[in-house]
């Protein structure tokens, strides 16, 4: 087992490791064999309150700090990343379940997200705007927010937090992490080691391992933070925005998502099915961008469904310390009992099982319904497990409105031999991405990210990293002189 849950099984506060006082500990588990990792003293309110205001002291300095100074840091964190890639991967499938190819795939975008934090450092550029006032010359800063509140979720931890916390840093502000309570290591203290073995100041990145049930809302109500970037559930994502609202913080939400990967008529059908396979199954489907619905012209969804069903029943499911696991554990329990009673209640309701997984543990075998009710609420939520559910169409038209028929907008796929017609396609959707003969899971670090309707609010990534943790100054020269009325 990797050194780092034994020597990361800590609050990181103020530049220093210390045990939470809390009066319970959070129990790390692997979620395939229930092997207990960690043992994490939570955080109080006390400590919350504690690592912002560290946060608020370091970060002026920080600030100030010439932006190429730090870049260095991200330089440094990127080549260490790359040194202990092995180490990290091992960690991953530890404490996620992630499976060796799921691994691979978060520590290469995580590797991305570093080498953009490097040249975000130095993006942030001014403006001299004229004014309509003789001799007066109005200039507009882009300055850092201050301190930022980060809520990582754990099917992508480690990704998932430095997407935030890296683009924050490296536009001069500070930052205080909060890990999902499954992932804390490598979605909270591991980024905090790797910060600080990179040179970050102490003080300026803190990490608490905490619960709502002993915080309440501390975390997102605290006065020093400007700004809180929340990726998780819709359900807590509406919380998190009322309370930001309600004192005037900037939210930044990555929700959740129910995308549909559409197969129009004249699509390659096995290069379809290869992607719909993987935009649902990846991670055992607990991604927010899975094809929850795959929808199928009805001119080929025989082809489509027969060999749908062949590649799904091809992937293997155990074990995802084995290289050829394709399939690995769920998170907890709760999400294993959450997964089969979705299968069971679209059964109840008259969907056909063309493949029915069984659920040992935290195993959960992938299933492949069909037949679902039209007005079946399980179509147009979100589904974080291995279950695909096909739905036929007749026509393009229906298509867009089967797609558009959900809260969520999130992300999307449509195949089709026709590029043109498949952006046409995608602009009739209400969504904030969507694919052109490809998968519904893709991340990249200079592309808008992010969701309409409850999928969420704000964007990540790029250059909207600036409206997302920067604001803007306007600070006017009188050269000559004004006239005044009085």
């Amino acid at each position: 087992m990797s050194s780092y849950f034994t020597d990361l099984a800590q609050q990181y506060i103020d530049g220093e490791w210390r045990p939470g006082t809390g009066s319970w500990d959070i129990i790390d588990f692997n979620p395939y064999d229930n092997e207990k990792l960690a043992s994490i003293t939570i955080a109080t309110a006390d400590e919350v309150d504690a690592a912002y205001r560290a946060t608020e002291r370091a970060q002026k300095q920080w600030a100030a700090t010439n932006p190429y100074a730090r870049r260095g840091v991200f330089e440094k964190a990127l080549r260490l990343v790359e040194e202990r890639e092995d180490e990290i991967s091992e960690a991953i499938v530890a404490e996620l379940g992630g499976t060796r190819l799921k691994a691979a795939f978060e520590l290469h975008l995580a590797k991305e997200f570093l080498r953009e934090a490097v040249h975000l450092a130095l993006r942030p550029e001014g403006r001299i705007i004229p004014s309509p006032v003789d001799g007066k010359e109005n200039r507009v800063y882009r300055v850092p927010v201050g301190v930022v509140g980060v809520i990582s979720p754990f099917n992508f931890p480690f990704l998932l937090s430095l997407k935030s916390v890296a683009p924050a840093l490296a536009l001069g502000n500070g930052v205080v992490l909060k890990p999902h309570q499954n992932t804390p290591i490598v979605g909270g203290t591991l980024v905090a080691k790797i910060l600080e073995d990179a040179g970050l100041p102490g003080g300026l990145l803190n990490v608490v391992v905490t619960d709502i049930a002993e915080i309440g809302d501390a975390f997102i109500e605290h006065p020093v933070p400007k700004v809180i970037s929340f990726t998780g559930s819709d359900k807590v994502g509406r919380h998190v925005a009322t309370v930001c609202a309600a004192n005037f913080k900037r939210s930044i939400l990555e929700l959740g998502g129910n995308s549909a990967l559409v197969v129009l008529d004249d699509a390659d059908v096995d290069y379809a099915v290869d992607a719909a396979v993987f935009s649902r199954y990846v991670h055992q489907g607990q991604v927010c961008m899975a094809a929850n619905r795959v929808l199928v012209d009805r001119s080929v969804a025989d082809e489509f469904t027969e060999k749908f069903v062949a590649k799904v029943k091809t992937l293997k499911v155990g074990d995802p310390r084995d290289p050829s696991t394709v399939i690995g554990p769920v998170i907890n329990s709760s999400q294993a009992d959450a997964v089969s009673g979705v299968v069971e209640q679209a059964l109840a309701e008259g969907a056909s099982a063309l493949v029915r997984g069984s659920v040992t543990d935290n195993l959960v075998e992938p299933s492949v319904l069909t037949g679902l009710p039209a007005d079946s609420a399980l179509l147009r939520q979100e589904v974080f497990g291995p279950v695909a559910f096909l739905v036929p169409f007749d026509g393009e038209e229906e298509a867009v409105r089967l797609v558009n028929d959900t809260p969520y907008g999130l992300s999307g796929a449509v195949h089709t031999g026709n590029i043109e017609r498949g952006v046409n396609f995608a602009k009739q959707i209400d969504t904030g991405m969507f694919h052109v003969n490809d998968g519904t899971v893709h991340d990249e670090p200079i592309v808008p990210f992010g969701g309409e309707k409850h999928s969420g609010l704000g964007r990540l990534n790029g250059d909207t990293m600036l409206d997302s943790f920067t604001t803007q100054k306007w600070i006017s020269v009188q050269h000559g002189r004004s006239g005044f009325p009085f």
